[in-house]
């Protein structure tokens, strides 16, 4: 029924971000997350700048794992990130400024 309809595609897109765990492997998978799979580049989170970089490091290997458990061509590029910087905006209106350090002194 998946091939009749021609849900191939995102079947396989669905198994990257569904099944990470098993994808990639537990080391991998307990230090990064995958955020979304867009025209073939997967975004990954990573939990620490240095894990980042690693990842950065094991790109073509991720990738040859990927090709060879969902499929080649699901995912032809890995864009990874760090983790975010905390927020300071509270609310939906914001004023530009210094931040923070305004009430400061």
């Amino acid at each position: 029924m998946v091939a009749d309809r021609g849900w191939e595609r995102p079947a396989a897109e669905a198994r990257v971000l569904g099944s990470w765990d098993r994808v990639v492997g537990p080391d991998i998978s307990a230090h990064c997350t995958p955020v979304s799979l867009h025209q073939g580049q997967l975004t990954l989170q990573a939990e620490s700048t240095a894990w980042a970089t690693q990842l950065r490091l094991l790109a073509p290997r991720l990738l040859a794992i990927l090709a060879t458990e969902v499929g080649a061509g699901v995912v032809s590029k890995l864009s990874i990130h760090g983790p975010a910087a905390p927020s300071w905006k509270k609310g939906p209106r914001t004023v530009r400024g210094r931040g923070p350090r305004d009430t400061y002194g």
